[in-house]
């Protein structure tokens, strides 16, 4: 069972003090408080010097968006699972895949990454881009990090969804905390080759094979075009229940560490290719971690909130946290299938500020991502959007200074320029104090 979070977040009175509640280090988002450990989903975890997770991030830890019925989230995934259980029967008449949207977002960085043969050095591990409890512990950044646990258990067929967590830039499309649904499916040789001409000539494997950009260099190549055309097929018909039969698809070839060959899926949606997964073959090295040395399979990921947004036309994704009655009482619909076109609660008018600084001394202090991390700590959802409009450096002296653009808008009431003043003072001055910049 998962524990509520106990830790509320803060009333806002500046970065300082909304962060005297978790410990963090280093040049970005340092507490006046320092504690030894950090509560999460009632379980205490040791601070160290890459702890950076905020309040506000951990306030939302628990809130699990994508099991709230008829939250749109929830609907989104409510009809993926309902297609799998209907086209994909195993042979006791049992729907094939099962369903795990439960799991604790609490990882660790072994699982997170290591699991998936991201390599130490790779870009994705940074702290600048992820939410760290401590050096060993992390908020997941996808939910692919219970994959070998789920395969290692046993399962050959299986959905995973659950809430994420990154820090990213801020705008109408991006949030610290968004949703993630997976699939996985494992086959044995005679599951791959039983249905095909001459099936028992064939094999999965090779010995002294090579690595193609078609083939991993222990998997055979008949085997691996057979799991790419049921991967293929899988997520064309999936996509085909959610946009209907004349959508149009194409794939486009990309790299992911844990899948070879790899594809991203496009559809064409209003004039426009869109990109709505990503997927591949799964390493081999990664099925004989967990105990799958005799199989091959696929996997895919897609993002809840990239869907819902398509398929309610919703344009904020701030909007999927609002409590807001006249927001949830639109998609409270009695079949998860009803096409529902989301009616904006009203454009608020929005503020804008802009705040420019010049960078520490030493550049490799500052890191974009611990700007926009402080101004999610200070405003919240208060901010729309925040951008880099300019970037000059001094002639004569060298010194570098970035201005942002920070965007007010609140989903659900207009603000005052009062009250975002206060706010943008705060956020300048705890740029100072905690990034070492000075305001210009």
């Amino acid at each position: 069972m998962i524990l509520r979070l106990l830790l509320r977040p803060p009333p806002l009175r500046g970065i300082a003090a909304s962060l005297r509640h978790v410990c963090t280090e280093g040049p970005a988002l340092k507490p006046a408080i320092a504690q030894e450990s950090v509560e999460v989903l009632g379980h205490a975890y040791p601070c160290d010097d890459f702890t950076n997770v905020t309040p506000k991030i951990l306030a939302k830890v628990g809130r699990d968006l994508h099991n709230r019925s008829h939250h749109p989230l929830w609907l989104v995934k409510e009809r993926i699972k309902a297609h799998f259980y209907s086209a994909y029967i195993g042979r006791w008449g049992n729907p094939l895949f099962s369903v795990h949207d439960n799991l604790s977002p609490v990882v660790t960085v072994e699982q997170n990454f290591d699991s998936l043969l991201i390599p130490p050095d790779h870009p994705s591990r940074k702290r600048g881009d992820n939410y760290y409890l401590n050096r060993a512990t992390m908020l997941r950044a996808h939910t692919s990090a219970h994959q070998r646990e789920l395969v290692r258990s046993g399962l050959d067929a299986f959905l995973l969804a659950g809430d994420v967590y990154r820090r990213d830039e801020i705008d109408a499309s991006h949030y610290p905390v968004f949703h993630q649904m997976e699939g996985v499916r494992l086959f044995s040789d005679h599951e791959l080759f039983s249905k095909v001409q001459n099936g028992k000539d064939l094999q999965m494997f090779e010995v002294a094979g090579r690595r193609t950009p078609q083939k991993q260099e222990t998997q055979t190549l008949e085997a691996v075009k057979l799991v790419e055309f049921d991967l293929k097929r899988t997520l064309t018909r999936l996509v085909t229940h959610l946009f209907g039969k004349d959508v149009e698809v194409r794939w486009v070839d990309c790299y992911f560490p844990f899948t070879h060959p790899s594809f991203e899926m496009e559809v064409r949606f209003q004039g426009d290719w869109m990109e709505v997964l990503g997927c591949g073959v799964m390493e081999q090295q990664l099925l004989n971690s967990a105990g799958a040395d005799n199989k091959l399979g696929w996997a895919f990921g897609l993002g809840l909130e990239r869907l819902a947004m398509v398929l309610y036309d919703i344009p904020d994704i701030r909007v999927f946290w609002s409590q807001d009655e006249r927001f949830l009482r639109q998609f409270r619909v009695d079949n998860i299938h009803q096409a529902v076109r989301f009616q904006a609660l009203s454009k608020y008018p929005p503020l804008h500020n802009d705040i420019s600084f010049w960078l520490p001394a030493d550049r490799r202090n500052f890191d974009a991502n611990d700007f926009y991390e402080l101004v999610r700590a200070i405003a919240g959802d208060l901010v729309e959007k925040v951008s880099l409009v300019d970037d000059f450096t001094h002639p004569k002296s060298g010194r570098r200074s970035h201005c942002f653009r920070i965007v007010y808008r609140h989903t659900e009431r207009t603000l005052s320029q009062r009250e975002v003043g206060l706010v943008h003072q705060t956020i300048e001055r705890s740029a100072e104090s905690e990034l070492g910049v000075e305001v210009r």
